[in-house]
């Protein structure tokens, strides 16, 4: 959430990233956001001199009563009872503004680092390196959701059966390829510098607001009513959420973690070869790495993690490149993304398998998540990223290292899964 003193003191720059960002009614959002807030600091002055004032007069009556001047003191009392009645209509007139500007402040996305390109679409985004080269097949090179049939290692039939589509069971050396990508992530991760962590899988609503899930996209996550918990779309949620009203010292930060979870995603499904088989799916495994910054080290910090997902796909031998999100296709609470998309060699196009961002102090502000740095208290900056996300790096493995003798396991994984070719 944009802090309320920058819109104030930065209308035009506010207005030119919405702008980036192509946020429908911006002006109009943004002068009644600055309304609202003057409305709700004049409240508060109202307030404070109501109570001022009341007080003085209630600190009156004991003199006036000991001097004997019952009559000035009874009007003190009246005075006093009045005050009192102002001051409880302009509480709830306060609270009612500041329920009336949260509301409006929740709907404004972050706004976009400079660096941000212009553009609507995912097309309009910033290649700004590729790297490997594209693997050439053999004739009888299949897609990988022929793959998995044929040495029979994911089964989506299965998972309709047991859950609904979206939902595959891994079997045999899916199984374990798929623990090996786990743990070979994780042991990556703790070798630079992160600390694991083992998050609930289910959030409450605090937590989903404080990373700005809600109320933007309540309708993506599954939810257990009952007791109204959200099933996680990212472990993003609850390890940055960790750290929800905590006010961190100068010697923890920076604040590296990493964990592994299931995630999952109600993403409205469509059809096509672009979400057929691991392309898209509503339960899925990821490793996820979180950072938590001083604001003049988050942007250094973000290409410290750039490169670490880089790391791992160069030790997976896949082609991959790496984007730079237009402002129109970032996520709603990123100031900057990159996505590193690998090279899928049978379906002849790139498969988006992370995104790392950083959200400067959109979420820290939802959170309330601060270190007091020479002094001043300051709301840190956050990161995330997949580091990584498993379906179609798997997929990718699968149909890239394909050969009419069987699929290749990538040698960093093979002590992992202990075994070097599925057949």
């Amino acid at each position: 959430m944009l802090q309320l003193n920058f819109i104030r003191e930065n209308k035009d720059t506010v207005l030119a990233g919405l702008g980036k960002r192509y946020f429908a009614n911006a002006e109009t959002v943004v002068d009644n956001v600055l309304t609202l807030d003057q409305k709700r600091r004049d409240t508060q002055k109202d307030l404070d001199d109501v109570l001022a004032q009341s007080n003085a007069k209630a600190s009156q009556i004991g003199a006036l009563m000991k001097s004997g001047d019952k009559a000035a003191a009874e009007a003190a009392k009246a005075e006093t009872a009045e005050l009192k009645a102002r001051s409880k209509d302009l509480a709830e007139a306060l609270r009612q503004v500041e329920v009336e500007l949260q509301a409006v402040l929740v709907t404004i996305p972050n706004i976009p680092h400079s660096s941000v390109p212009p553009g609507r679409t995912a097309d309009d985004n910033e290649v700004m390196l590729e790297h490997g080269d594209k693997p050439t097949l053999h004739d009888a090179a299949q897609p990988h959701w022929e793959l998995i049939k044929k040495y029979d290692i994911i089964d989506f039939e299965l998972g309709v059966k047991i859950t609904g589509a979206g939902f595959p069971v891994y079997k045999g050396k899916g199984a374990r390829i798929q623990r090996a990508m786990i743990n070979f992530f994780l042991d990556e991760a703790l070798k630079a510098g992160y600390v694991e962590v083992q998050p609930p899988i289910l959030v409450n609503e605090d937590s989903g607001f404080g990373t700005g899930q809600l109320p933007d996209k309540e309708g993506q996550m599954y939810f257990a009513t009952e007791d109204k918990l959200y099933l996680i779309p990212t472990a993003e949620v609850p390890i940055t959420n960790i750290y929800r009203d905590v006010i961190l010292t100068e010697n923890q930060l920076p604040v590296k973690n990493v964990g592994y979870t299931p995630c999952f995603r109600r993403e409205a499904g469509s059809w096509g070869a672009h979400v057929r088989g691991l392309n898209r799916l509503h339960q899925f495994d990821k490793v996820e790495i979180v950072r938590i910054e001083k604001p003049e080290n988050s942007y250094a910090a973000l290409e410290e993690m750039s490169l670490h997902v880089q790391s791992l796909l160069q030790k997976l031998e896949l082609p991959y490149r790496v984007l730079r999100l237009c402002g129109g296709d970032m996520g709603f609470t990123s100031a900057l993304t990159y996505d590193m998309e690998v090279w899928s060699a049978a379906q002849q196009r790139w498969l988006e398998v992370s995104s790392v961002s950083n959200f400067e102090t959109y979420q820290a502000n939802r959170l309330k998540l601060r270190s007091k740095l020479e002094g001043k208290m300051q709301l840190m900056h956050t990161l995330n990223g997949s580091a990584l996300a498993l379906p179609r790096i798997l997929a990718s493995i699968l149909e890239n290292n394909q050969t009419p003798e069987g699929i290749k396991i990538p040698k960093v994984l093979v002590p992992y899964c202990g075994f070097e070719v599925i057949d």
